[in-house]
C-alpha cells in the first residue's frame, strides 16, 4: 500500500506544475495582458486541431488544463473533446519502453498517433459545426481597462493620465488586487484546491487496481474473446487514473489485446481531464455527457477495427 501512496503522490506532484501555470495563464486571460493576448487562437478556428496536436503529448496535465479552460468559457466544448480523444496519458511511454521488436512498436505508435489525431480533430471540428451557436466561449473576457475609477476632480492633469498601450494591462492599486495576489497567491491556492482533489482520486483508484492486482486485470482483458474486448476496454478506459492507460498498452504490448480494441480504451480516457468536469456540481451533467459520447466513439472504433481485422 505505501507504493499505492507514493504512485499518488508522484503522479500528482507531476500534474502540479500544469494547474499553477494554468491558473496563472487563466488570470493573464481574463485582464487581457499583453501575455494573454494571443489566446484567440484557444477559441478559434485552429483550436480544435491545436488541442488534438497537443492532447498527444504524453501527460496528463494537458487535459486538465483543457477541462479548466472550458470550464472558464476559454475553448469550446469541440476543442475539449479534441484534446480529451487525443489524450493517451501514458500509454504511448509504455509502448515505447516495451519489449516489442522496434518495427512493430514504430507502426503501433505512428498508427495510434494517426488514428486519434484524425478522430479527435473531426470530432473536434463536427461538435463545434453542430453547436455553432454555443460555439463560442461560454463567458466572454473582460475588457483590458474596465476601471471604475471614482476621480474627484474631473479635469485631466497628468497625476489621473493612465498612458496606457493597446494591449497592456495596469494594475490599479485601488480597488483591485494587487499583481502578487492576483498571479501568484490566487493560482497557487487554487492549484493546491484541484491537486488535493486529484490527490484522493488517485489514491482511490491505484488501491483498487493495487487490491484487485494489475495481473487479474491484464488476464481479464486477454480473455474477453475478441468481440468483447472493445467493451471491456472502455470500461477500463473510462477510469480517471493513469493505471488505466498503462494496463491497456502493457495489454497490447503483450499480445493479449487487438489494437482496435486498445485504441477503443484509449479514445474514452481522458487522463484527470474529466475530474475537472466532476468536480464542479453545474458541470457533472456535462461530464457525464462527455464520457458517453467518448465510450460510444470508442466502441465504434473498436469493433468496426475488429471487423475490419476480422476481413483482412
Amino acid at each position: 500500500m505505501a507504493d499505492v501512496i507514493l504512485d499518488a503522490l508522484f503522479d500528482t506532484l507531476k500534474l502540479f506544475p500544469f494547474l499553477f501555470v494554468l491558473y496563472v495563464l487563466i488570470e493573464l486571460l481574463e485582464h487581457r495582458t499583453r501575455v494573454g493576448s494571443p489566446s484567440r487562437a484557444l477559441s478559434g478556428k485552429t483550436a480544435p486541431l491545436i488541442g488534438a496536436a497537443t492532447g498527444l503529448v504524453p501527460l496528463c496535465g494537458f487535459s486538465v488544463m483543457a477541462a479548466k479552460l472550458f470550464e472558464r468559457g476559454i475553448v469550446t466544448l469541440g476543442t475539449l473533446l479534441s484534446v480529451f480523444i487525443a489524450t493517451n496519458d501514458e500509454a504511448l511511454l509504455v509502448l515505447a519502453l516495451s519489449s516489442l521488436p522496434w518495427q512493430p512498436k514504430l507502426l503501433s505508435i505512428a498508427l495510434l498517433c494517426a488514428f486519434k489525431l484524425v478522430l479527435a480533430v473531426g470530432a473536434g471540428y463536427l461538435t463545434d459545426f453542430f453547436l455553432r451557436k454555443r460555439a463560442q466561449p461560454l463567458a466572454p473576457l473582460p475588457e483590458a481597462h474596465e476601471h471604475e475609477h471614482e476621480h474627484h476632480h474631473e479635469h485631466h492633469d497628468h497625476d489621473h493620465e493612465h498612458d496606457h498601450e493597446e494591449g497592456e494591462f495596469h494594475v490599479c492599486e485601488h480597488k483591485h488586487k494587487g499583481a502578487l495576489t492576483l498571479y501568484l497567491f490566487s493560482p497557487l491556492l487554487h492549484a493546491l484546491e484541484v491537486a488535493a482533489a486529484v490527490l484522493l482520486v488517485n489514491f482511490i483508484f491505484g488501491a483498487l487496481f493495487h487490491l484487485i492486482g494489475e495481473e487479474k486485470v491484464v488476464g481479464f482483458l486477454t480473455g474477453a474473446g475478441y468481440w468483447f474486448q472493445p467493451l471491456v476496454s472502455v470500461l477500463i478506459g473510462v477510469v480517471p487514473n493513469c493505471a488505466s492507460s498503462v494496463v491497456l498498452a502493457e495489454t497490447f504490448a503483450m499480445g493479449g489485446l487487438t489494437f482496435s480494441a486498445c485504441l477503443a480504451g484509449l479514445v474514452v480516457n481522458t487522463g484527470l481531464g474529466v475530474l475537472v468536469l466532476f468536480k464542479r456540481a453545474n458541470m457533472r451533467k456535462c461530464a457525464l455527457a462527455i464520457l458517453g459520447v467518448l465510450a460510444l466513439l470508442g466502441l465504434v472504433v473498436g469493433y468496426a477495427g475488429n471487423a475490419i481485422e476480422l476481413l483482412l
